[in-house]
This record gives structure tokens, C-alpha cells and sequence, in this order.
């Protein structure tokens, strides 16, 4: 889990969530991604989930982060996607909302080990 801090404040969390199962074992889902509205546009949201994506590379049998975001949420995409992420399916009906339901976009990014990752920079 990571936060985002404004001074003292917390502002923003996120998780990486990693399966035990052995054939699961290189994925990793990112979840709870939260930034307090008073701290959206600051950069924090980009800062956790580059945070989350540092820590899943220094995992060597990791090659995948996925996420589920609610469909509309278009900055959200929009940071999801700056960060490498792409959308590989839609879940319609995913969320009763009191507005009616709501779809879920699957989204996918390639985890690179961090060695392979700073070979590539070098």
C-alpha cells in the first residue's frame, strides 16, 4: 500500500495486490486507488501509480499490473493510460449505482524487471 501526503495530510492511497496462487504469481492488481478531491490535478495520483509500478519491478517473476476502473471516469483512464496501461475488455452491468449500473474497463500494462528496465535507459 502507498500513500500520498500534502504536508501532514494523507491525500491519496493505493495497493498492489499479488496472488499466492502459482499461476497467478505474475500479476499483480492494482487496487483502492484514491485522491482526495482538494488533491486532484497535483500529480499525486500519477506519484502512486508510478510508486506501484517501481515496486512491482523489483519483483523479477512479475510481468503484469492489471486494474478495473469505472467506465466514465475519464481522468482516471486518462492517468491509467499515460502510465502504460490499456484497456482489454469491458464488464458490462459491473456496479448497481443508484443512477442505474455501470460498466468496468479491464485494463492491462507489462511489468519490465527493474534490471531490464534500467538496462534499457543505460
Amino acid at each position: 500500500m502507498f500513500g500520498a501526503f500534502l504536508g501532514d495530510a494523507l491525500v491519496g492511497t493505493v495497493t498492489l495486490e499479488f496472488s499466492a496462487k502459482p499461476k497467478m504469481r505474475h500479476k499483480a492488481h492494482l487496487i483502492g486507488m484514491f485522491v482526495s478531491p482538494a488533491a486532484r490535478g497535483c500529480g499525486a495520483g500519477r506519484t502512486l501509480v508510478q510508486a506501484a509500478i517501481g515496486m512491482a519491478s523489483e519483483r523479477p517473476s512479475l510481468r503484469v499490473m492489471t486494474l478495473t476502473i469505472t467506465e466514465g471516469n475519464a481522468a482516471a483512464i486518462g492517468l491509467y493510460e499515460a502510465c502504460g496501461f490499456k484497456v482489454f475488455g469491458v464488464e458490462p452491468l459491473a456496479i448497481a449505482a443508484q443512477q442505474g449500473f455501470k460498466s468496468k474497463l479491464h485494463m492491462w500494462r507489462e511489468v519490465l524487471p527493474a534490471s531490464a528496465a534500467s538496462s534499457v535507459e543505460g
